[in-house]
């Protein structure tokens, strides 16, 4: 079994050795963990993952290879229906009773967590009122509210305007291979070629005219490469609701890599406030000041922010709008700089279009963005491209 799960992390160019593989094998020979296919999770990548930019390559290969394991055993006998239990927790409620539901208004809700933090003792489940599970409570996960703090659980609604709880998220992967060609095709509007640098390549119709006039002797130029000189700072939206959109900023972010050789790119979430990173892993020790960012690139960089700008508007409008910490100053303040400092610039959105009209976030930002928002599609690609060529 194994040996085949060597070459399924193999498939999903996971550079894992034989040497690396035997090192697992006789790990798992001498009983050094428990049988516990989490414990077997954790040591197969420490032993065969050398690189944490291998990581999330690692992860599917191996949900891929042992999916539907835990089938084997009947941990279901007797119990009742998990979807039974989704549908009781999910409440599905009509949208006169959705629209009926109070909005706080970021600061009373604030001031309202605060309160049932003192008060509640106990746990709760599908009310209006405590911090709990399902309901129309806008404290806990699981239900529904217009305006809430999600505290635990993953999202559903998509409402949260705060959420108490601390997440991963993974670095978008640049080495993907595109679906299409199409992509590339149209980031290639964006050129600006020009010679620069050594003189490290020959330079075929200078050297034959250099030669005919040196009556015929051999006469070799040089000329530096031709590169494309635009330079692109990227800044990547990552977790929340871009997790739906994983797969298509991929391909966009290897298209982009791969066409512009003068590109740096940085993560944020939902919104650009103080700080950015790198690193998804490490972004909580590895912060960029968002001023030095603005100081480091010249104004003729081409900046492009990618995300589906959806969220709360107290994320764009609000100090302390994060969803993750207290920013002091407003998202908007912030994506107002940028367009400031660097007059060429784009937003790239892979929600489709037609829904655009539906999030008040996405108006708010498209006004702050001069109406420069562009779909994740071939013909919004190749608009926003002819725009920052200009």
């Amino acid at each position: 079994m194994l040996i085949d799960f060597f070459f399924a992390l193999r498939s999903a160019k996971v550079p894992v050795s034989i040497k690396e593989f035997l090192t697992l094998l006789e790990a798992l020979e001498k009983s050094v963990i428990a049988p516990s296919l989490d414990e077997f999770y954790y040591l197969a990548r420490l032993v065969l993952v050398k690189d944490e930019a291998h990581f999330d390559k690692f992860d599917r290969a191996f949900g891929s290879y042992f999916k539907g394991i835990e089938a084997v055993f009947d941990t279901t006998k007797g119990e009742i229906p998990l979807e039974w239990l989704i549908k009781r927790m999910e409440r599905e409620l009509t949208p006169e009773q959705k629209a009926a539901l109070e909005k706080f208004g970021y600061d009373k809700l604030m001031d309202r967590l605060n309160e049932l933090l003192k008060e509640q003792k106990e746990r709760h489940e599908g009310g209006s009122k405590w911090i709990g599970t399902g309901g129309t409570s806008p404290f806990g996960h699981g239900g529904t509210n217009p305006e809430g703090v999600r505290i635990g659980g993953q999202g559903r609604n998509r409402t949260a305007v705060k959420v108490w709880d601390q997440r991963s998220y993974r670095d978008y992967d640049d080495e993907r291979e595109l679906g299409t060609r199409n992509i590339k095709v149209a980031l290639r509007r964006l050129r600006r070629f020009a010679r620069h640098g050594a003189l490290d390549e020959f330079a075929l119709d200078d050297t034959i005219r250099a030669t005919a006039s040196n009556a015929g002797y051999l006469d070799i130029r040089m000329q530096p490469e031709r590169k494309n000189r635009i330079k692109v700072l990227m800044l990547l939206d990552v977790g929340g609701t871009m997790d739906d959109h994983i797969e298509r900023t991929e391909e966009l972010f290897s298209a982009a890599k791969s066409e512009f050789k003068n590109m740096e790119f940085y993560y944020f979430h939902n919104c650009v406030y103080d700080y950015l990173w790198k690193n998804n892993r490490r972004r909580h020790a590895e912060r960029f000041p968002t001023w030095d960012i603005l100081r480091k690139y010249p104004p003729d960089t081409r900046v492009i922010f990618v995300g589906d700008a959806t969220m709360s508007p107290y994320e764009v409008l609000s100090p302390g709008g994060s969803v993750e910490y207290h920013n002091e100053e407003a998202g908007a303040e912030w994506l107002a700089r940028f367009c400031n400092a660097f007059p060429k610039f784009a937003w790239l959105n892979p929600e489709p279009e037609s829904l655009w009209q539906y999030r008040q976030s996405i108006a708010v930002i498209r006004q702050i963005m001069n109406n420069r928002m562009f779909p994740v599609t071939i013909e919004g690609l190749e608009r926003a491209m002819r725009l920052l060529s200009k």
